[in-house]
């Protein structure tokens, strides 16, 4: 039988109502029910993190460590039994969960790290006649409450980087899980509460789009943090006012291929970054500019890589890529490259639906007007896009709505730095595809790909204030 979940409200479990069911998108069995939060319920959540708050910023910085610390060591521990309910609820190939929850482990310890690090600076004010003499620092305090909402690609992890940071910062915390995995972000916040965080210092309510409009709008929250589309990070944006936000968005995620790329190691580096977690990334490699000189050579090659991937039971290690996080988001990834075929897209591999899987899929000839190019298609699906002369791919790069990561794949040092200083994305990655993070850095977009930054150090600075301290003296 199935789990029930309830909301963690001030130290407890409430029950609730209206529950829905999370769906295992491969067998088709109800993993869990959870209870669906209303206006009523996150006011409360709200009300207990408000009342929580002082006693958050009044834990000393190394207590805080520690608790993170002990919670890395958890993670390690329950990877196996948490990467597992990952691969149920939301179809992602077991190697690929496991690999998620023990990559955790470096979020919360680096969110441990930044907790004892948290500083300011001192302004010089000897530069006018009126601050001369005076000392001026400017030093940073927690906001008070933070509003996380995470998304189902990568539900623990993107968990922690909104849970780790925010309790570093000396936060309370209100989250929503993903209605579409539950129950692994319901583990990570008993495994915290099990690692000695105060159970009232992290909340957790469930539900759908309208808990987490509830939760935005709450004024008591001082600052929101959101990964997911940009449709619903405008409306975060619009809604939140002049408090503080965090939006990691969408990507289509381009990566340029110049004439002198090695092709042989592009190809397969290409073909797993378009299809790992079914393409479910906001990096994952969407589109491929190449040079005309080896376009063909290395469409023949990513093709074949893709080819040889395995579909399957998520539950199964031969499997290298499991379902999408539902059958609905299959059938619109098919409809996309239906409606792109129909277009004149030559649809190279793949292009086959299997219940809530989608075969690794490769177009050619695919216009940059297209909506598989130029929208977010979030599923195992790439597209190779012709150019002769690089300004075109930098055009396309920095004329399309999103800038969140882009690949550079080129022998040439000076090739690859002036593509670094062109392009406008949050990140270049160069010698490699847009499909690259590691959970100490700065990752973020521009443009319609959101605003601030994740990576501990970084969040840190999103979540909370700065505050002027002068000294007349």
């Amino acid at each position: 039988m199935s789990q029930t979940l309830t909301h963690y409200i001030g130290g407890e479990a409430v029950a609730g109502d209206a529950l829905f069911a999370d769906i295992d998108p491969y067998r088709d069995e109800t993993v869990c029910r959870a209870p669906t939060a209303d206006d009523e319920t996150v006011a409360r959540a709200v009300d207990a993190a408000a009342r929580a708050a002082a006693d958050v910023a009044a834990m000393p910085a190394f207590e805080r460590a520690a608790i993170l610390r002990r919670a890395a060591a958890l993670v390690v521990e329950r990877a196996d039994e948490i990467g597992e309910i990952m691969a149920r609820e939301t179809g992602k190939a077991i190697g690929d969960a496991r690999a998620e929850v023990k990559r955790s482990m470096d979020t919360l310890n680096l969110s441990a790290e930044e907790a004892i690090r948290i500083e300011g600076q001192h302004v010089p004010l000897d530069g006018s006649a009126m601050g001369h003499g005076k000392l001026a620092v400017i030093t940073r305090y927690p906001v008070g409450v933070v509003g996380a909402i995470t998304p189902f690609n990568a539900p623990f992890n993107l968990a922690c980087h909104k849970l780790g940071p925010s309790f570093a910062a000396g936060n309370a915390t209100v989250i929503k899980p993903p209605q579409q995995c539950p129950l692994v972000v319901h583990r990570l916040v008993e495994l915290l509460y099990d690692a000695g965080l105060p159970r009232h210092f992290v909340n957790v309510v469930h539900g759908g789009v309208d808990t987490g409009r509830a939760l935005v709008r709450d004024e008591r929250v001082g600052a929101i943090t959101f990964t997911g589309s940009s449709r619903a990070g405008r409306e975060i944006r619009a809604a939140a006012g002049l408090r503080k936000v965090a939006l990691e968005l969408g990507g289509n995620g381009p990566t340029i291929v110049c004439a002198d790329a090695d092709v042989e190691a592009a190809a397969p580096l290409l073909a797993r970054n378009a299809t790992r977690l079914a393409g479910q990334s906001c990096i994952s490699v969407q589109n491929v500019f190449c040079h005309r000189a080896i376009a063909e050579e290395l469409t023949a090659n990513v093709a074949s890589h893709m080819a040889s991937m395995r579909l399957g039971d998520p539950l199964d290690d031969a499997t290298d890529i499991g379902t999408l996080v539902d059958e609905a988001a299959a059938r619109r990834v098919e409809s996309w490259v239906n409606d792109a075929v129909k277009a004149g897209a030559r649809l190279v591999t793949g292009g086959a639906r299997h219940g809530a899987a989608y075969e690794p899929t490769l177009l050619a000839d695919v216009a940059m007007d297209a909506r598989i190019a130029c929208d977010e298609v979030f599923g195992p699906v790439a597209n190779v896009i012709v150019f002769d002369d690089l300004d075109e791919a930098v055009r396309a790069v920095n004329s399309s709505a999103y800038g969140l990561q882009c690949g550079v794949l080129s022998r040439s040092l000076q090739t690859s730095m002036q593509l670094a200083r062109r392009l406008r994305t949050g990140g270049v990655i160069l010698n490699g595809t847009s499909t690259w993070r590691t959970d100490q850095l700065a990752y973020g977009g521009v443009r319609d790909s959101g605003i601030g930054r994740e990576g501990p150090r970084y969040a840190i600075r999103d979540l909370t204030e700065e505050r002027l301290v002068l000294f007349n003296v």
